[in-house]
């Protein structure tokens, strides 16, 4: 009956409305919550088919949809573990409680800013109990390759505020200018003599100690130098001697023009360097290429030790840990080096809206986002992750309230609909016979 087909028309958008209502009362309530991800209500007619000049009313049914890939601006704030995704991809993280049980892998969940802070464990976990999670590197600060389709490598990131490290050194260079006049046949022949200090694969601190002695000719000047180097680790023993030759042409004066091997490594005039076997192991020392001014030099009347520059760093404390917009979370420590300890992936998926809406702004992958990927931060279609910054919520209060006003004129005319219905069968009962 076309009339009782108008009632149920009705009583749909009532119902549409209400639904619609829900979603605009959840945005604006989040309109706060960081990272939020507004829901938007969208209406379809349902047309049922008529015949002759007859017309029934099909009515209209209501869907909801979470916009998972509109997000909102981002705000700075002062903590370096908090987080917000620049552009597209997702944070992973963690249930605190999973992580807790420690029964396997927890399970991966998605979101797109957190304020992470250490936990009694170390661990960075938000107030809501979401831990950040990702790859861990080696000791090196090298991170090994994980496979990128599935969340199995992810670990916790642990920031262990009380960790001490040190780095070995591996490579010393030497910016050495010997005095030219010490090789003359006149001169008095003293040596130089030189202690660098280096830091063995404990952290504890040695000296190898260099010295330059020069070889007297009979007569003019043999630009020749002895260099012998020791190691305070074996006792002062020699570890390498080599026999330097400087040029005195008037372009190249005073660079490298050759180096014999008497012991140790050899002299590789590609790279400037030899090699040099201490107690922890093989350094590279490098003294210069042949015919430039990198390494050792030989000019002038002075020994100038003018740069002496080496890697490796005694034990430190860690101070700080900050994640960088490709996602390596860097710690700090007291000695001014900064190592890589995690890398952070963000993960992308072809259908962002349809990942499953869970509490606290995360999401769980579904057949309708599709297969999920561990990307670079940067790398692919991913964007960056951005410290010390969250992301607002998506919601538009302004906007949310004018489709309120629209829903409740909407919703009151449905209602009116229902009355008008309910005053024409109360006319058609009211008819005598």
């Amino acid at each position: 009956m076309t009339i009782s087909s108008s009632l149920n028309a009705g009583v749909a958008g009532l119902n549409a409305n209400a639904t619609r209502l829900a979603a605009i009362s959840d945005n604006i309530a989040n309109s706060a919550t960081f990272g939020y991800r507004r829901v938007e209500a969208n209406f379809e007619s349902l047309v049922i088919s008529s015949n002759g000049g007859s017309y029934a009313a099909g009515g209209v049914r209501s869907s909801t949809q979470r916009l998972v890939d509109n997000g909102g601006s981002l705000v700075s704030t002062s903590n370096p573990t908090d987080l917000a995704v620049r552009g597209r991809g997702f944070i992973p993280v963690a249930s605190a409680t999973e992580v807790a049980v420690g029964t396997g892998d927890p399970q991966m969940m998605l979101t797109t800013t957190g304020s992470f802070r250490t936990d009694a464990n170390g661990l960075l976990v938000t107030e809501s109990g979401l831990v950040l999670m990702g790859w861990p590197a080696n000791p090196d600060g090298t991170v090994p390759e994980f496979p990128r389709d599935t969340s199995g490598g992810l670990e916790p990131v642990r920031i262990n505020v009380n960790q001490l490290t040190g780095e070995p050194t591996t490579s010393v260079n030497l910016g050495i200018n010997l005095p030219a006049t010490e090789t003359s046949f006149d001169a008095p022949g003293e040596t130089q003599q030189l202690s660098v200090e280096y830091f063995d694969n404990l952290g504890i601190s040695e000296t190898i100690g260099i010295t330059f002695t020069p070889t007297i000719p009979v007569t003019g000047s043999s630009n020749e130098w002895t260099v012998s180097l020791t190691d305070s680790a074996q006792d002062n023993a020699l570890i390498g001697e080599y026999r330097v030759t400087f040029d005195d042409a008037r372009a190249t004066g005073g660079t490298l023009f050759d180096v014999a091997t008497l012991s140790g490594g050899p002299y590789d005039p590609a790279t400037g360097r030899v090699i040099v076997d201490v107690d922890g192991g093989p350094i590279e020392i490098n003294i210069g290429r042949l015919g430039t001014s990198d390494g050792l030099t030989q000019l002038s009347n002075s020994f100038a030790p003018l740069s002496i520059s080496k890697d490796g760093s005694p034990v430190g404390n860690m101070t700080s840990a900050q994640v960088d917009e490709n996602g390596f979370v860097r710690a700090s420590f007291d000695t001014g080096v900064t190592r890589v300890i995690y890398q952070v992936p963000l993960v992308d998926l072809p259908n962002p809206n349809g990942l499953v809406a869970m509490d606290q702004q995360t999401y769980l992958p579904s057949p309708e986002s599709g297969s999920f990927f561990l990307w670079n931060a940067g790398d692919g279609p991913t964007g960056d992750i951005v410290s010390f910054a969250r992301e607002e919520s998506a919601t538009d209060v302004a906007r949310e309230l004018t489709d309120m006003i629209q829903t409740q004129r909407a919703y009151s005319s449905n209602a009116k609909v229902i009355q008008t219905v309910d005053e024409m069968l109360q006319e058609t009962t009211n008819i005598k016979r």
